[in-house]
């Protein structure tokens, strides 16, 4: 009872303090009026590059100092590059228009070169991304939904799009939005009487407008007019010649009802998460039907099975044996090459440690986007950790398959798969290094990432891999023949590539909808949250991986060919093969990229994608498999 009690305790002391709990990094900041407002820049990006650069790679005004943000591995690798602006804004204090940098007389003067590469960035549809108190800025999207024409009058539905656009074309002429209107909500925190009311920023929103030079009236303190909307004509830029603007801005401050812990929602609700709703139903309905048609199917013709290969053994003129108990003697022989095997499902089984952690902590709201980078940065660190879960069960599987070289195996464990990965994203990232962009992971941190794979994750596989050879090999029931037994001709629905795509389709209907949302937030520069959908739908593959594993394996060892070990965990990553297609589908329909390293990019990174999916899957198949066939020849009786 006094257990119980300590227990109910510590719940209701987490659950008041929920209120005031916040993650590390991202606690509110109070300002007082007239508190300086910082506003910074991260990066400029397009969806038609895929290539972030560092805000002033273009000649926008900087400030006297220009200061970087330290930055955490995350940041680094997505190409952020945080750096203070000259904007000068106060908390809740108004300003009409005012000039950026630069006189009125005097405005700023692109040269040729400049003129080009602004044009270009302008072509390539680029957009800016700049942040308030940490919250994004968004451009509104107003527009009229698909309802009754009496309601069209009285609503409009809203979204909100990241960043704003740098400019745009207007036949083949390019504009500049050289004038940005802040427009920043706050919400007055509750204090006493005798105190200054402190505010907190809620929300950033920011209208570029286009204007021209000759239109802006400016006075010597760099205060500014804006003309009238209708009679303005927008600021061109003309890449073959220089070009005289003026940068301005102005600021307004709205006072708003939400709070700040719910700041972020405008941001995330930004797809329909209604379609989500009823696509994760679909999905867990279908593949709970679908495993439960499976298992019935199984348990009642394994049952069988078993009944009859017990009976046939005490009437003693049984006919010859057929089916999976035939190659009882040849089940458990070790398949070719051993530790290339158990190297690929240690890698699998820290993919898998790793995937699992960083969902269900990011279902807990720990790595929320207000956080920026920490949801790479944490699964980088996990993966490097979870080395020793992996070269545990390698070592293990190793040592089960008759293995002896154990120190070359748990290298191979420890450098085969990171090592794909580090050679394709070094090949990538010199291509984007030529390019200049800020997504170019810097020499520096390569280092630090190879410090780290040889300093952390190398020696963890070497101690996991160390304790898994030594401990006892997992039981097999049956002893192996020493002869091994003729494998029948199989029939054309038994190959390899057949079984791929069969076991493919059911894990990959049950992620393909969520598999969407992240294509969308990875290409797309759209915020990926729906964490509480991921780990539904990450047990969802689990089960379906799982089950087909065990039917596919049922199927061959009843056609009498007993080399399942690298057929299963093949076939079992068979979802991997529809994730491509899908991705190529993706690209060749949603995306609008032309260019050449745009595409390289797109497909290098797909590539480490869907080698990642097919170990995750294929190892997770193999261990369903590797239980099952063990269960299995333990419920006969074998002479």
């Amino acid at each position: 009872l006094q257990e119980r009690l300590r227990c109910s305790l510590v719940l209701l002391l987490v659950l008041h303090g929920a209120d005031s709990f916040y993650v590390p990094g991202v606690a509110p900041i109070n300002f007082h009026r007239n508190d300086p407002v910082e506003i910074k820049a991260v990066k400029l990006t397009s969806s038609r590059t895929q290539l972030p650069y560092e805000y002033y790679s273009l000649p926008f005004c900087q400030p006297t100092k220009i200061t970087y943000k330290a930055e955490n591995l995350g940041e680094v690798l997505r190409g952020d590059r945080i750096v203070n602006t000259p904007f000068q804004v106060s908390m809740n204090v108004e300003k009409k228009c005012e000039v950026l940098c630069n006189l009125p007389n005097k405005p700023l003067t692109l040269t040729v070169e400049q003129s080009k590469l602004m044009a270009e960035r302008i072509r390539e549809d680029y957009y800016v991304h700049l942040i308030a108190d940490n919250l994004p800025v968004a451009t509104r999207l107003e527009f009229y939904s698909n309802r009754e024409e009496e309601e069209k009058k009285k609503e409009k539905d809203v979204q909100f799009e990241h960043g704003y656009r740098l400019g745009f074309m207007d036949g083949n002429k390019l504009y500049l939005h050289n004038h940005l209107s802040f427009i920043l909500y706050y919400h007055r925190e509750d204090v006493e009487e005798s105190q200054e009311p402190t505010y907190r920023v809620v929300r950033f929103e920011v209208i570029p407008q286009s204007i021209k030079l000759e239109d802006l009236k400016a006075d010597e303190k760099s205060i500014c007019t804006l003309p009238e909307s209708t009679g303005s004509a927008p600021q061109e830029i003309d890449p073959s010649k220089e070009n005289q603007l003026l940068f301005t801005y102005s600021v307004h401050w709205e006072e708003s009802d939400i709070k700040w812990a719910s700041r972020w929602d405008t941001y995330l609700t930004m797809s329909d998460v209604q379609i989500h709703w009823f696509s994760i139903i679909n999905s867990v309905v279908v593949v709970f039907f679908l495993s439960g048609i499976l298992s019935m199917i199984i348990i009642r013709t394994l049952r069988k099975d078993i009944a009859n290969y017990n009976k046939e053994d005490d009437i003693e003129d049984t006919m010859e044996e057929s089916g999976w108990k035939l190659v009882h003697g040849d089940v458990f022989r070790p398949p070719q090459y051993p530790m290339i095997l158990s190297s690929l499902l240690g890698s699998g089984i820290q993919l898998f440690c790793m995937i699992l952690i960083v969902i269900f902590v990011a279902m807990l709201g720990m790595l929320s986007p207000s956080s920026r980078g920490a949801l790479m940065t944490t699964a980088c660190f996990l993966f490097m950790f979870m080395g020793v879960f992996g070269g545990f069960f390698a070592g293990r599987l190793y040592r089960t398959l008759k293995g002896h070289r154990w120190k070359k195996g748990a290298f191979c464990t420890a450098t085969l798969y990171p090592g794909v990965v580090f050679g394709i994203c070094f090949v990538l990232n010199c291509f984007i290094w030529g390019k200049h962009s800020s997504g170019a992971v810097p020499f520096p941190t390569m280092v630090a990432l190879l410090c780290m794979w040889f300093g952390i994750s190398l020696p963890l596989v070497y101690l996991g891999y160390y304790f898994g050879f030594r401990k006892q090999p997992y039981d097999n029931p049956v002893r192996t023949n020493q002869i091994p037994r003729q494998i029948p001709e199989q029939r054309w629905y038994m190959n390899k590539f057949v079984g791929i795509l069969m076991a493919g389709i059911l894990p990959f209907g049950a992620m393909f909808i969520e598999l969407f949302f992240i294509f969308s937030a990875i290409w797309e520069n759209q915020f990926y949250y729906l964490f509480g959908f991921l780990f539904l739908v990450f047990i969802i593959l689990v089960v379906s991986c799982s089950q087909i594993s065990i039917v596919m394996v049922y199927f061959q060892l009843c056609a009498e060919d007993y080399r399942w070990w690298w057929r299963t965990f093949l076939v079992s990553g068979g979802s991997a093969f529809y994730v491509l297609i899908y991705a190529v589908f993706y690209f060749v329909n949603k995306l609008d990229i032309v260019e050449f390293i745009p595409s390289l990019l797109y497909f290098g990174y797909t590539a480490l994608m869907v080698l990642s999916f097919w170990l995750l899957t294929g190892t997770i198949g193999f261990y369903a498999a590797y239980m099952f066939v063990r269960k299995i020849y333990a419920a006969v009786k074998i002479d």
